[in-house]
């Protein structure tokens, strides 16, 4: 039986992210989202240990990806393996992942539509393609949030000047599939501080024009 409220909590873990021959010292926010007894992680970024500390103790149902890029996909494996838990990918995403796990492949996909719960909590993936052909975000009406990955951030979209990336396909999945949630919906990203729909979505014009 779930035992406390549903919560979410954060940790920063430190690393590096690789692609197209260079590399970045980045710092990605790890979320972990349950109760007392289980949950789920999204995006097991640089340090296994760390997040299965983090976890003290809880069942962990899942380990989400928001994409495969190295930096939020390095110690998936090494959480797995630890927890048990299944590694969940959106299957345009294998290229990128094959890039950083050769031979281990994710154990289930995701797809749009589809709803996770843990801790009585529903979070339903949003296909949002264009930092990354996989990419998705995790909406949670329950807890007025959506972990949006390297898709939406504090100031505008997700990079898109790297292979499997599209800059109208990121503007696109944001309009339509972000800015169409509540207004105080907080939004959870990557790297960096959180935001709200309400904050970003005046700017889409701005951000529209910055890209041509």
């Amino acid at each position: 039986m779930a035992q406390g409220p549903a919560r979410i909590d954060h940790l920063v873990t430190a690393g590096t992210f690789s692609l197209d021959g260079g590399t970045w010292d980045v710092e990605n926010n790890v979320w972990i989202v349950g109760d007392d007894t289980e949950a789920v992680v999204i995006d097991a970024a640089h340090d296994a240990a760390a997040i299965e500390a983090a976890l003290n103790g809880r069942t962990l149902r899942a380990i989400v990806c928001t994409h495969a890029h190295n930096d939020h996909i390095d110690a998936a494996p090494a959480l797995a393996a630890a927890t048990g838990a299944p590694i969940l990918l959106h299957p345009d995403d294998l290229p990128l992942w094959k890039m950083t796990h050769p031979d281990r492949a994710p154990d289930g996909e995701l797809s749009d539509g589809q709803v996770l719960t843990v801790a009585g909590v529903e979070l339903t993936v949003l296909h949002t393609p264009g930092h990354a052909p996989g990419a998705v975000c995790l909406y949670a009406p329950a807890l007025e949030t959506v972990f949006t990955g390297d898709t939406l951030f504090h100031g505008g979209p997700g990079a898109t000047g790297r292979s499997f990336s599209h800059f109208p396909t990121i503007i696109d999945s944001i309009r339509e599939r972000l800015f169409s949630l509540p207004e105080g919906t907080v939004v959870r990203t990557g790297h960096g501080d959180s935001t709200t729909v309400a904050d970003e979505s005046p700017h889409l014009a701005e951000w529209i024009h910055r890209g041509h």
